[in-house]
């Protein structure tokens, strides 16, 4: 039989594990959010977590203009497209990849890379790059995205991946490549 003393250092040692746990299980204040496209058999997936603006002064001072950005918070942002599309008319393989962005003032440039599983932008690699693309920024008016929101605005075979944040909206046309005949 197990005397007083081993039960209360069992019952400290659970109840420190437990504790932990709890610690542990605690959502991340940026939460992941994923959101996906089909187009027949193309299958397209975006991997993000989702900062918040938090009355906070967003683009040109928690995002500075002129750096590059993880397009997100915690992991750089990931894009898996399972046949080739077209992005921005230039192709894109089948694979998955990392986005990364350069956001300015009136244009972002848009980053996909090879490299994956980054922290961040603090490891990127501008020779792992696989292509780069400016487009412009949208001012809205009448909306503001308290958190940082990527959608897929999908018309058959063509899309639009658009990036909301604050006040501010960016828009990256893709196309979905037609099934090659067996």
């Amino acid at each position: 039989m197990l005397s007083d003393r081993r039960l209360i250092i069992i019952y400290l040692l659970l109840s420190s594990f437990l504790c932990n746990a709890q610690e542990a299980i605690k959502p991340r204040p940026s939460p992941l959010s994923i959101v996906s496209a089909r187009y027949k058999d193309t299958y397209l997936k975006i991997t993000y977590s989702q900062p918040h603006k938090n009355g906070r002064i967003i683009f040109g001072k928690l995002v500075p203009y002129g750096e590059v950005w993880r397009t997100g918070a915690n992991e750089a942002t990931e894009i898996t497209v399972t046949q080739d599309i077209q992005i921005n008319s230039t192709t894109l393989k089948a694979g998955t990849y990392s986005i990364f962005s350069i956001p300015e003032k009136e244009s972002w440039t848009i980053i996909i890379n090879r490299d994956l599983g980054l922290w961040g932008a603090y490891n990127y690699n501008v020779k792992t790059d696989v292509m780069r693309f400016t487009v412009p920024t949208q001012i809205l008016q009448s909306a503001v995205y308290e958190p940082f929101t990527i959608t897929v605005d999908q018309k058959n075979n063509k899309a639009e991946i658009v990036l909301l944040w604050d006040s501010v909206k960016v828009t990256i046309p893709i196309q979905f490549n037609e099934p090659k005949p067996l």
